[in-house]
């Protein structure tokens, strides 16, 4: 081949690696675990297609920093095994710098070693208050705390001059957490808890529990769990004739549980985002914007609303963009600028982070919500 050829191929060559686009370098790669089949999937599902629709519109603007993210997503079926070997597949194999998700507190506590041990940012969407307090160095999460949901609940019992209750928790990690913060915050609210249930996550009839109920002196019934053990309650609950206030945590906090309660979901109470009454909203609602759009978006592409669960996805999506946006795409670089976010408007409400505070949200994060004529409506204070 003669030197004129050569010179002729290698500018060609030159030319050709020149042509090759910004978007053709390596992609910003984050790990998503999310209970998407199993008990949990009402939760999972959802904030697996919301990441997925917010990852795309980001590559749809141009990607971070002129890179595109892949969403490396695993099924952990509401297993804390599975979410254990997910994460570390994540970690070693696909060399992700974040990871959002489990979406149940069992499963977040059960990996938090893990991440904390490789040094990676985990923004979990479970809401257990254990996951945030005491804080650790690299997790975060963006579900409204239980504590915050208590408070609010207690805060509505109040002022109904309600100071008698029974509850009914469900025995896994999010109802355990639950429990304890119903315990420790009534004193605050002079309220007693003449009444204190449990049910299995996998039970199918709670008449037995609400029988023993419905012969106390209990003012409210306060009921702690997710799908399907609070609708099958709500449903016990009408068929016993139990007449006094159901409050249901934010665990239920969709369509779904209308879904699965029917008319027994009527008057339910609970604590939610505002994701579900985003119409019912003031304009001056800092929120309203983002939920609006979140909502339209969410029914464009999959045919039915985005909700409370979803929103979950959207904020720790959303947070992560602006992490890497302004200090790299790096582990420790997306940690410390998680820490640094401030007055970030998301679905879940107005997040500030700092090193004491990995959950960023205040109770004004919440607003009550009940169930009227089979839709959620914001509730009488």
């Amino acid at each position: 081949m003669s030197t004129k050829t050569l010179r002729v191929l290698f500018m060609f060559l030159l030319l050709a690696i020149m042509a090759i686009p910004a978007g053709a370098a390596e992609p910003v790669k984050i790990g998503a675990l999310f209970s998407i089949t199993g008990p949990p999937s009402f939760l999972g599902e959802p904030e697996r297609n919301t990441a997925q629709m917010v990852v795309d519109e980001i590559n749809k603007s141009g990607g971070l920093k002129g890179r595109k993210i892949e969403l490396v997503v695993y099924d952990t079926q509401g297993d804390p095994t599975k979410a254990n070997q997910a994460a570390t597949r994540l970690i070693k194999e696909n060399k992700v710098v974040a990871i959002i998700g489990p979406s149940t507190t069992g499963e977040t506590m059960a990996i938090i070693p893990i991440v904390e041990k490789a040094k990676i940012p985990l923004i979990s969407c479970a809401a257990g208050v254990k996951i945030t307090e005491p804080t650790k160095k690299w997790v975060f999460k963006t579900a409204q705390n239980d504590a915050l949901a208590v408070a609010r609940i207690y805060e509505h019992l109040k002022k109904r001059r309600i100071s008698k209750v029974a509850i009914l928790t469900v025995s896994d990690g999010f109802g355990s957490s639950g429990r304890e913060q119903l315990k420790a915050q009534a004193k605050n609210y002079n309220i007693q808890i003449i009444s204190d249930e449990t049910y299995g996550p996998k039970d199918t009839d709670m008449t037995a529990q609400i029988t023993k109920i419905r012969g106390s002196q209990a003012q409210a019934l306060i009921c702690w769990g997710t799908n399907p053990g609070p609708a099958v309650i709500a449903r016990n609950v009408k068929q016993l004739g139990l007449k006094i206030p159901l409050y249901m945590s934010h665990g239920v906090s969709s369509k779904k549980f209308i879904e699965l309660a029917g008319d027994a979901s009527e008057g339910i109470i609970l604590p939610s985002g505002r994701v579900l009454v985003a119409n019912y909203l003031p304009n001056s609602d800092p929120q309203k914007k983002s939920l609006i759009a979140y909502v339209k978006n969410y029914q464009k592409r999959y045919k039915t609303e985005g909700d409370h669960f979803g929103g979950h996805a959207w904020d720790a999506v959303m947070l992560l963009k602006g992490a890497i946006e302004r200090g790299g795409d790096t582990p420790a670089a997306i940690r410390d600028q998680l820490e640094k976010t401030k007055g970030f408007s998301g679905i879940g409400g107005v997040f500030s982070f700092s090193p004491q505070d990995h959950a960023g949200l205040t109770k004004d994060a919440f607003v009550l919500v009940e169930v009227k004529k089979k839709k959620w409506v914001l509730a009488k204070e």
